[in-house]
């Protein structure tokens, strides 16, 4: 065959192909109707942890220790205050009713654990990582989270104040039912984030990036700052006439 013929086939199998892709292709009215849901945007669902403990044995009550591997451990009314835990993995554990004042788990592992009733001011978890993780009616103030790591992560009920998850990534994260009071998720990544029937008070947006962030049903919902970086995000329409002022102040138009 000529390089000629060689060229020519070459072309007839790459325009064929071109064909066949532009055709396995929607068309912009398919992506548009695939893209909606009943006549709204469709957002895509949360992935829930399922978390199933198996028989715990109880842990000795020693202190942690930095890069200690505890797996199938239960923490029970333990007074975890101050312990140096740093870079520790946690494999299929309960911490129940623990008090985290101040404990020092930066880079940590959480991976299947259920956290109960835990309480602490100033618990250190920076860059810590959570995957299928629960955590249940904690008790919380100033929990260091900043560039941590949370996938398939359910927090449910309690109250946690002044939470710094600045440059964390969350993904597949459902709050539900619990305060949030002044949240920093400055500079944060948030991929299918739900805020279910939460308080969520005075939260810092600031240069976050969303991607099918739900908000709608959130208790009550108010931004501090960051409420141009909405983009990405899901309200309801009564959240949009509540943050009307916050957004008009944003692009500096005068409601009068």
């Amino acid at each position: 065959m000529t390089t000629r013929e060689n060229r020519a086939d070459w072309a007839d199998r790459h325009a064929g192909q071109a064909r066949a892709a532009r055709a396995a292709q929607p068309t912009r009215a398919a992506r548009a109707a695939g893209g909606r849901k009943g006549g709204k945007a469709a957002v895509r669902a949360v992935r829930v942890p399922e978390v199933r403990l198996p028989a715990l044995r109880p842990f000795d009550g020693g202190e942690l220790e930095s890069e200690g591997d505890y797996d199938g451990f239960d923490f029970t009314d333990l007074d975890l205050v101050g312990q140096e835990g740093r870079g520790a993995r946690f494999m299929d554990c309960g911490l129940t009713r623990c008090a985290l004042d101040e404990a020092r788990l930066g880079r940590a592992r959480f991976v299947d654990c259920v956290l109960t009733g835990v309480r602490g001011v100033g618990t250190d978890l920076a860059r810590a990582s959570l995957r299928d993780v629960e955590i249940v009616d904690a008790r919380l103030g100033g929990a260091q989270l900043h560039g941590a790591a949370l996938e398939r992560v359910l927090v449910r009920g309690g109250k946690i104040d002044y939470l710094n998850l600045r440059e964390a990534v969350l993904k597949d994260v459902t709050f539900e039912g619990c305060v949030l009071s002044e949240a920093d998720f400055g500079g944060a990544w948030l991929e299918r984030v739900v805020f279910k029937d939460c308080a969520v008070r005075r939260v810092d947006l600031t240069a976050v990036r969303m991607t099918d962030v739900d908000l709608r049903e959130a208790a009550e919902l108010d931004i501090a700052r960051g409420i141009d970086r909405l983009a990405g995000a899901v309200i309801s329409p009564a959240q949009l006439y509540d943050l009307a002022p916050a957004f008009a102040a944003q692009i500096g138009v005068r409601v009068e």
